[in-house]
Parts: structure tokens; C-alpha cells; sequence
């Protein structure tokens, strides 16, 4: 393609090293695409209370694509644009199949309010039954503990469901069939875990929010990832990149393999226009 209008990238296993960091030469390269005029968009699973930190460790302003694509938030602004919600009857209902289909498993919510960077509660921010773990250890770490019914009695942008004795790609296997043009079902770890959204929702569609923002064709859009959940952004987008660590499925979708996440792969394609 030629030089980018719009640069998107995935946060964890695209545009950190392993190790969770923004590299000296990634950084670097955002500041030149940033530079030249061109926005610099993070589309991630992440909420927005855990995108401010990697936010400044790459200098970014502008707009992130969050919970992938429920919800678009103004990093300098610190505001929440929109949000794509599940209600209450629809996690409702969504638990009760997961239930059945993943005995065992265990479940937890993402709520936003306007702002991340508020220290919001995090019995208002994220709520999880007794059983739940995170399988990250970046961003806060909310504790276990909620009732059932408090996880899924109030609109949320995302549920998430972990089961401690299956792949994340075995449990979409088992669901995937039985939740289909229900709600979006997605995974960004194949650690036992599985992440609801909206119908509809992918980090394509909140990409495609922020670009018509931003007056860029799909076309102009590069994009980065490595998981299943990026795989509707690397189609969408003018020229889909995928990382050499990616998963299978990223792989086979993207127009491109650069490096591996661990060899700066985000930069290695960014430095031929930039």
C-alpha cells in the first residue's frame, strides 16, 4: 500500500514485547508516524483503565479502540465516546447457556463510566464471581468475590468467562455453535477464556467508528495483531499486518507476517514510510 492515512495496532503481543513494554525503537517509530500527521490508533481488549499506561509509554493522544471495539475512548480527553452495551437480559441469558456448555466455568464483567483515568472503583469497573481469576497480571487486579447475580445485573461492555480445565479455542468450539448471531464471541488468550460483547461488535467496528471520525477510508487503515479477536480489524483493514507469534487464524487473515512482537515487528514494517 501506499503510506498509511490511519496506523491501528493491537496492545499485547503486537505492540509490547513480551515483557510488556514498549520497546525504545517502537516508540520511536509512533512518535514518526505521529510526526508525519498520521493517527496512531491502540485497538485492544483492554479496557480503558488499563490503556492510559501504555498510552504514555508510546505517546499517545488520541483515540483508543478498547474491549474489542465496544468501546472508543479519547485518550487525551480522557473520555469514554461510546459504548456498545450487553444488557442485563442478554448476560443473563448468555450465563445460562455458558453454564450448561462449559460446566465449571467461571464469569466476570467490564463495565466503563466517562473516564479511565479517575481511579474509578473497581466494584463499578469490573465485577467477578468467587471462582474468577484474570490470566493477566498487568492493569488492576479486581478481586473475586461478587454474586452471580451482581455479575450480570447491570449493562456491561463485555463478559468474560473462564474455565480452569480448557483452551480458550476449545471452549469458542463448544460455544461458538450455541451463542451465533446472539452475541460476539471472541478470545485474546488461549489461556480458558472466552470475551462477550455486543452483536456486532468486533475491533473492525470500532475502528471503522474511529476512522470515519478521523475522515480515512478503510483503505488508508494499516493495522497490527496476533489473536483471534484481531482478525475482524486485520480484514477490514486497507493492509492487515500480523506478528509472527500470531495466532493461526491472525495469521491466515492478515496480507502480511512481519517479526514476532519480541523483534519489534511493529516497527520493522512502519519504518517504510515513516
Amino acid at each position: 500500500m501506499q503510506r498509511p492515512s490511519l496506523v491501528a495496532s493491537d496492545v499485547d503481543g503486537t505492540l509490547l514485547t513480551p515483557l510488556g513494554r514498549v520497546s525504545p525503537r517502537t516508540a520511536g517509530m509512533v512518535g514518526r508516524v505521529l510526526a508525519a500527521d498520521v493517527p496512531f490508533v491502540l485497538a485492544t481488549g483492554r479496557p480503558p483503565r488499563w490503556v492510559p499506561d501504555v498510552a504514555d509509554a508510546a505517546g499517545l493522544t488520541g483515540y483508543a479502540v478498547c474491549s474489542n471495539g465496544a468501546v472508543v475512548y479519547d485518550i487525551g480527553a480522557d473520555r469514554v465516546i461510546s459504548a456498545e452495551l450487553l444488557t442485563p437480559v442478554q448476560l443473563t441469558d448468555l450465563a445460562s447457556v455458558l453454564d450448561k456448555a462449559l460446566p465449571g466455568c467461571s464469569m466476570a464483567s467490564e463495565r466503563v463510566g466517562e473516564t479511565a483515568r479517575d481511579g474509578g472503583s473497581m466494584n463499578s469497573d469490573f465485577v467477578a464471581d468467587e471462582l474468577y481469576n484474570h490470566p493477566w497480571d498487568e492493569g488492576a487486579q479486581p478481586l473475586p468475590g461478587h454474586k452471580r447475580a451482581y455479575v450480570l445485573g447491570h449493562h456491561a461492555v463485555k463478559l468474560l468467562v473462564r474455565h480452569p480445565h480448557m483452551a480458550s479455542q476449545d471452549m469458542a468450539a463448544a460455544v461458538g455453535p450455541l451463542v451465533e448471531g446472539q452475541v460476539a464471541m471472541t478470545y485474546s488468550t488461549n489461556a480458558g477464556l472466552l470475551e462477550f460483547a455486543a452483536p456486532g461488535v468486533t475491533k473492525a467496528t470500532g475502528l471503522a467508528a474511529v476512522a470515519e471520525r478521523l475522515g480515512v477510508p478503510a483503505s488508508g487503515v494499516l493495522a497490527f495483531g496476533d489473536m483471534p479477536n484481531d482478525v475482524p480489524m486485520l480484514r477490514w483493514a486497507g493492509h492487515g499486518v500480523a506478528m509472527a507469534n500470531a495466532h493461526e487464524v491472525a495469521l491466515e487473515a492478515a496480507d502480511e507476517v512481519t517479526a514476532a512482537n519480541s523483534e519489534d515487528g511493529v516497527a520493522l514494517v512502519l519504518e517504510r514510510w515513516f
